[in-house]
């Protein structure tokens, strides 16, 4: 089959090569899936798990990209709750290959049944994205109706869903971005953008909630605007500075099969539109990882045509 493979951790997004690889097997409680559209963080070429296994070793070449749309072909010993010929989405284990190949494996409880009306395209931009976003606002920081929220990077894959879960909850929305997310995020409900580049942050009154998935200054910043008892969410780096008089909390999304269906069928019902940008092939996987321009929303490899 062909996959995207690394060998060489120094080598960053050149070493991504388009290469023929074996079929993966199914473990115990796996299944393989044939992937039809795939999604990738741009930062895991530096994540340890995309070079290691879960005991530590070496494990390259490996295949990066951990969210997935496409068909069960085959099933593990014991797998249960899935057969063969279902249409899935969901997460792939950080420890193993990934889903920028024709087929991966997949341990079943990762992945959630695909309604025949959503296409594998905006399935994929689904799982990391989706589940981050709810994890983060009612998980951790236990988002209700009437609170404020402020949401860092709003025309991106998280932040863009998050606005739309915010606001479905009841939430006063305050998001941030470019200049050019402006007009998404206010389409998506959000009440005030804030340009980064133009605006000061810290004219924004306190709020509840802080997402952030920028890390660096902006999440330093962002502790000064969480008022007593409020919580700072981050995905982007584990905090070294806190709010005073509140929560900081620096966590990394787990897969979570209900949820994932919980959102497929949000987006069924319209309440949920994730903004897919650029569609890539798979063998434009590298130029996708650094993208000559930036657009809004989540890139996503088309893998297989359906």
């Amino acid at each position: 089959m062909q996959a995207i493979t690394v060998k060489d951790r120094d080598a960053g997004v050149s070493g991504l090569t388009l290469t023929e690889a074996p079929h993966p097997h199914a473990a115990e409680n796996d299944v393989i899936v044939k992937v039809h559209a795939a999604g990738f963080t741009p930062g895991e070429l530096d994540w340890p798990s995309t070079w290691t296994d879960r005991a530590g070793r070496d494990r390259a070449p490996s295949v990066p990209g951990h969210e997935l749309s496409g068909v069960v072909t085959g099933l593990g010993y014991g797998t249960t709750g899935l057969s063969i010929g279902q249409r899935v989405f969901g997460l792939t284990d950080w420890t193993r290959n990934g889903s920028l190949a024709e087929y991966t494996a997949v341990e079943a409880r990762n992945l959630a049944p695909l309604p025949a009306d959503v296409d594998h395209v905006t399935a994929a931009a689904l799982p990391i994205s989706g589940l981050t976003a709810w994890q983060a606002l009612f998980d951790h920081a236990h988002l209700t109706t009437g609170q404020n929220v402020l949401i860092h990077g709003a025309g991106g894959g998280v932040g863009s869903i998050a606005v739309q879960l915010a606001r479905e909850a009841g939430a006063r929305v305050i998001a941030t971005g470019r200049a050019a997310d402006r007009d998404t995020a206010l389409g998506l409900g959000a009440d005030t953008f804030i340009d980064l580049q133009a605006e000061k942050l810290e004219d924004i009154d306190e709020v509840d909630v802080v997402l952030d998935v920028i890390g660096g200054e902006v999440l330093e910043r962002s502790t000064a605007l969480v008022r007593p008892g409020g919580t700072l969410v981050t995905i982007a780096e584990p905090v070294t500075v806190h709010p005073h008089d509140g929560r900081a909390i620096f966590f990394v999304v787990e897969p979570d099969r209900a949820r994932l269906a919980d959102l497929a069928q949000r987006l069924r019902d319209g309440r949920l539109k994730p903004i897919i940008g650029a569609v890539r092939t798979l063998a434009e996987t590298a130029s996708a990882f650094t993208p000559a321009k930036r657009t809004p929303g989540k890139t996503i490899i088309r893998v297989t045509e359906d």
